[in-house]
């Protein structure tokens, strides 16, 4: 190992040491052939796992460049991005005197790109098909330094997320054509207010390394233009990868005159947007011979060795890669099961995926059929319970271990049962694991339990109040952003008409909610669940959807506003206004300010919010009461009309109706004798 390496590593051991879990490292630098399985015994013999990981780094130590490398690489792939960037001064300089130095370059290179990108892995049983990958290669090399669109398309579960994968692990490609990386998101069908949070994900991963923190975007126009912006700056001649796209409005926040390639069901999702397009269509099936290469790699078999049935069982499969891969899983558990697995797709009746598409699913439904029968008892009720996670949604292992009241350890064998017959998939993120459905494996467990999804979203929102009580999930927790963002569906989903109105109807979840997220996601969930908030009548979820309407603009600021004064703006008829009222009159030591002329006013829009950028100074009413002027530290000097009356016996601090602002230059200070002589004057 280079001396500048070895430094690096052992100048940075104690953060490694500290940190690291040598399990999932070790799986992929023994795949990498720099750590052999002995090497990996002797690590997992050692009493706790900081002993581990200080067994693997002297282990390490006595190795060459290559175990360096690939050890950066494997903490990239397990999560541990901010332990990677401090071994990356170290990566050695590759030589290219030798075609190993030079392929190992290529490793390299494309591992840590495609690994800091997010592009997914490959699966573990993985069949090539050079055609279409050269296909997308070419179409890639096709947009030259043009901006422009590349279009994957096909039908569900015919390989696109795989082959769009593969086509990106080429040392020329990303090195002549994609210099600025690669970034790959996952978007799936999405509504506007789900489109946002994909948004503000990316621009956050794009922004990791900013000595700047910023808030996330508040809406998709704003998100649109912080990407270009990103995307033209600080990551020009980049790829952008937008994964199982379904709308084409959809792909109006990603037009940004740069380049990228797509995966869809749809051929014509980018009618809608400009620049040059370029389309490779894959077909529906794997060939024949494909379907027994796969199946022989299950199985740990030559092709020639397969039984007779097996042929038959890939022309049942219909060349469905997802359901020859399921079938194959099955096969590797059961391997004397060939004949009982072929009858089961001859003779038995399944019904098709319901969903809003063109496509044939049944192969898909067979497959997921005779999978989930072949589970224990126990866990078909555990796999049951996921029929009611989102789509496109990752879940972090906490939420389960709530939902099912066990240790992490017990939830993490359960869900590596169904990720072995390829039931489920699994994301792993450093220390945690994220886990989520194929769509289609949704869509058939959804309508495979269409009767009792009710119930099972009713259990996931007991669960949960019986875990937090009274109180509400903090950021710093893992499924705190879960919570957030699915409470509500699983209360709507549970018909639970009570508990979602007490939630969605709340000053605390909305103010602890928009903080996160900001409103736009609350305001999509007024409308989405309004036949459930609604059974008594509309008026009260119209008054929180106008409150968040019409001050969105100041739910997304930092510092956050006081939302019991905001409240206060409201009309006093509304529910908001009452809350607030309530909520300030219990308050001690706060001071608010309630308006007394909103009847008068016939849009209470006109009630805006502006208030001063710095500390106050004075503030002091007209002679006759009905104005007020205020001014601070930020040079203005600010002054309103209607007058406002104090609430209880708190002290005020006011938020005007119309506001007017005089600006002072920086050689002048704002005093309380310029307050009166220019405002009331």
């Amino acid at each position: 190992m280079d001396a500048k390496s070895r430094m690096c590593l052992i100048r940075n051991r104690q953060a490694l040491e500290k940190d690291i879990k040598t399990s999932y490292i070790m799986d992929c630098m023994v795949a990498d052939q720099v750590l052999t399985l002995q090497e990996e015994e002797e690590v997992k013999l050692q009493n706790t796992q900081k002993e581990r990981a200080a067994m693997l780094i002297n282990t390490l130590l006595t190795k060459d460049n290559n175990a360096y490398r690939s050890f950066y690489n494997a903490l990239l792939h397990e999560g541990y991005r901010d332990l990677a960037a401090l071994l990356q001064d170290g990566i050695p300089v590759f030589s290219s005197r030798n075609g190993k130095n030079a392929m190992d370059e290529m490793t390299s290179y494309v591992k840590t790109t495609l690994c800091e990108g997010g592009v997914p892995q490959r699966p573990v049983v993985f069949v090539t098909r050079p055609k279409l990958v050269d296909a997308i290669k070419q179409k890639l090399c096709s947009l030259g330094s043009d901006p422009g669109w590349v279009t994957v398309y096909g039908m569900a579960g015919c390989g696109k997320t795989v082959l769009t994968a593969e086509a990106l692990r080429d040392h020329q490609l990303l090195e002549g054509y994609f210099p600025g990386g690669v970034h790959w998101i996952s978007v799936g069908k999405q509504d506007k207010a789900g489109l946002l949070i994909k948004l503000q994900n990316l621009c956050s991963r794009l922004e990791h390394d900013s000595t700047l923190s910023q808030r996330p975007p508040l809406n998709i126009e704003e998100a649109k233009d912080r990407l270009r912006l990103l995307m033209l700056r600080k990551y020009p001649r980049s790829l952008l990868v937008l994964d199982d796209i379904w709308d084409s409005w959809v792909l109006k926040a990603f037009d940004n005159q740069c380049q990228v390639l797509i995966t869809s069901r749809d051929r014509s999702v980018t009618d809608a947007v400009s620049g040059n397009k370029y389309e490779i269509h894959v077909e529906s099936g794997l060939t024949h011979e494909k379907g027994l290469e796969v199946l022989a790699l299950f199985v740990n078999m030559k092709i020639s060795e397969l039984p007779e049935q097996a042929n038959c069982i890939i022309r049942e499969c219909k060349g469905s890669p997802l359901v020859i891969s399921l079938i194959g899983a099955l096969l590797r558990d059961f391997p004397s099961r060939w004949e009982y697995y072929l009858k089961q797709l001859q003779n038995k009746q399944f019904k098709r995926i319901r969903k809003s598409s063109s496509y044939d699913y049944e192969a898909l439904d067979e497959a997921m059929s005779i999978s989930v029968e072949q589970l224990s008892n126990d866990l078909k009720d555990y796999y049951k319970d996921l029929s009611i996670l989102p789509k496109d949604v990752k879940v972090p292992t906490k939420v389960l271990c709530i939902l099912w009241d066990m240790e992490t350890e017990e939830v993490e064998d359960i869900l590596q049962e169904f990720v072995n017959k390829s039931l489920l998939f699994c994301d792993r993120n450093g220390n945690s694991f994220h886990y989520y459905l194929h769509d289609l494996q949704l869509d058939f467990l959804t309508e495979k339990n269409r009767n009792q999804l009710q119930e099972l979203h009713k259990n996931i929102v007991n669960q949960y109040k019986k875990y937090y009580k009274l109180h509400v999930p903090v950021l710093s927790q893992e499924d705190c952003m879960y919570w957030y963002n699915f409470l509500a569906y699983h209360m709507a989903g549970a018909n639970m008409q009570k508990e979602l109105r007490d939630l969605m109807f709340s000053l605390d979840w909305i103010k602890a909610k928009t903080e996160l997220v900001g409103p736009a996601h609350l305001i999509h969930e007024y409308v989405e669940y309004s036949s459930v908030l609604d059974q008594k009548d509309s008026v009260i979820r119209e008054n929180f959807q106008e409150f968040l309407s019409l001050n969105g603009h100041l739910l997304g600021r930092q510092p956050f506003p006081d939302i019991i004064q905001l409240g206060l703006c409201q009309s006093e008829t509304s529910e908001v206004y009452q809350q607030a009222k309530l909520r300030a009159q219990r308050e001690m030591g706060t001071f608010y300010l309630e308006w007394i002329n909103k009847k008068s006013l016939k849009n209470l829009s006109r009630l805006v919010v502006r208030p001063h950028k710095d500390a106050v100074y004075h503030a002091c009413f007209s002679r006759d009461r009905q104005r007020i002027a205020s001014c601070g530290a930020d040079k203005t000097l600010q002054s309103a009309w209607r007058g406002a009356r104090q609430l209880s016996r708190k002290l005020a601090v006011s938020q005007p109706l119309i506001w007017s602002s005089i600006h002072f230059p920086d050689s002048q200070r704002c005093s309380k004798q310029k307050v009166e002589r220019d405002c009331w004057r």
